[in-house]
């Protein structure tokens, strides 16, 4: 442990060497050719119904090959059923054959984005008020630039890294699709991507309503994804006959149950680290509600306090949501049909199948029927938090923003990082990008990243490769 301690001090030392300027600098030409790079990647259309990952891969290896990587280290690939769903991985060699690889993953495609609904053309990166806008600039393009950007730094320098690192820019994460490109690496090319541990999307910083730096989160475990879909027949008839019996009364009634229904409080050793080392830094009203669950996951008025806030509500229980309707075929006719699509993000431990028996109780109606189409692969179970993993961060966030506590947390998402731990890699959610608490819009309409922050979460990743690269 000792020589680890020292081994890490040198490597902070060494990283710290440009850290004077972090924020957005004109005069760090660094910034601009990244910017660039960034620019490409966020406006390179990758949504699954008319964008290509492919493009995306190919344009990215591009720039790495200009840098001086070499063809064969450069391992473009797709399923030749969905051509368009390619990927790339890139590998940095490094010094010691021995010492297991690093891999940096990221999705480049992206959600769905109709340019009518947006107040800018969402695959064109502008800048404005301090912000980046674009679908994909955060999610996750953001990181997928920075892990392109930080290989080429690294070649400019010559740095000549302990451990190989290396890159895996995949399609699928979003959905729309059958394919993804994580899940196909594990199962077909595990060799690619074999490595000790990966670093991918899911942590980040977090800020508060006046912008100010809260703590630095690390994503130690996500809930699982997993749709149902209610249904509902009926002979129908027509419309100026009308009775009880509506597919879409039934229906109704049933979303409404479930939009009314809360799961119960659930706990794990992350969810109460976090809330533990939250309830200091929150103080107050909250933070007393905090520790009071922590307690007694079953305190009703701690719960409704901490509720209120959308991001803890969703870290305190499974939750399920409608997220897709349809219904009827004729104006002037009864409903047939109709049916709803309710997605839940289900807490670790807590099976598909469970969770389904749930919502059929809660719907309590026989005319709706509960199916569960097949879920995304994956283990909720967390990696571990080795000294190895969280010591380069907290003595990075001490550098770069110092009094910024290291905050382990459970994600309510869920990434690519299931596939890979079903696996056997550890995989870790860590940016270096603080965001407020809307979170950006991710997922939402106009989509946006601070410009500050971006910069600076590339610094800070830049840095921290570099430093587990060359743990002994």
């Amino acid at each position: 442990m000792l020589k680890f301690a020292s081994t890490l001090a040198a490597a902070i030392l060494l990283a710290s060497v440009a850290h004077a300027q972090t924020r957005s600098d004109p005069s760090r030409p660094d910034q601009t050719a990244f910017r660039a790079l960034y620019k490409e990647l966020v406006e390179t259309n990758t949504q699954a119904s008319n964008g290509s990952c492919t493009l995306a891969a190919a344009r990215m290896a591009a720039r790495l090959k200009a840098a001086g990587f070499p063809d064969n280290d450069l391992i473009r690939f797709a399923a030749p059923e969905f051509p368009r769903n390619g990927g790339l991985v890139a590998v940095y060699p490094g010094r010691d054959p021995k010492a297991k690889a690093i891999l940096l993953l990221a999705h480049i495609d992206v959600v769905e984005a109709r340019r009518e609904d947006w107040v800018r053309d969402p695959f064109t990166l502008v800048e404005e008020g301090g912000y980046f806008y674009a679908r994909g600039a955060s999610d996750d393009k953001a990181q997928a630039a920075i892990w392109v950007d930080s290989l080429i730094r690294y070649r400019a320098e010559g740095f000549r890294p302990r451990r190989t690192i290396k890159m895996a820019l995949t399609c699928g994460e979003e959905g729309g699709s059958p394919f993804n490109g994580a899940a196909w690496l594990m199962a077909n090319r595990r060799e690619l991507i074999d490595a000790a541990f990966a670093l991918n999307e899911g942590g980040g910083g977090s800020l508060d309503a006046q912008g100010r730096r809260v703590a630095n989160g690390i994503e130690a475990g996500e809930k699982s994804s997993q749709s149902y879909v209610l249904e509902v027949t009926n002979p129908g008839g027509h419309s100026s006959r009308p009775v009880p019996d509506n597919a879409i009364y039934h229906l109704a009634d049933a979303v409404a149950r479930i939009g009314r229904y809360e799961f119960p409080v659930q706990m794990n050793d992350v969810t109460s680290r976090y809330l533990t080392q939250m309830s200091k830094i929150a103080g107050g009203e909250q933070g007393a509600a905090m520790a009071a669950l922590v307690a007694n996951p079953a305190d009703a008025r701690a719960d409704a306090l901490l509720s209120a806030d959308p991001s803890l509500h969703a870290i305190l229980r499974t939750t399920c949501v409608a997220t897709l309707l349809s219904a009827g075929h004729a104006q002037n006719a009864l409903p047939q049909r109709a049916n709803a699509t309710i997605n839940c993000r289900i807490f670790p431990g807590v099976s598909r199948q469970a969770v389904r028996e749930t919502l059929i109780k809660v719907i309590a109606d026989p005319a709706v029927s509960v199916s569960q189409p097949s879920g995304r692969a994956g283990s909720d179970a967390g990696p571990p938090l080795t000294p190895q993993v969280m010591a380069p961060i907290e003595a990075l966030t001490a550098q770069m923003w110092p009094g910024v506590p290291v905050v382990p947390n459970l994600l309510a998402a869920g990434t690519d990082g299931k596939a890979l731990m079903a696996g056997g890699i550890p995989t870790y959610g860590v940016s270096g990008i603080f965001y407020e608490p809307d979170l950006g819009h991710i997922h939402g309409l106009n989509e946006r990243i601070g410009v500050t922050s971006l910069y600076e979460g590339r610094d800070f990743l830049y840095k921290l490769v570099k430093i587990y690269a060359d743990q002994p």
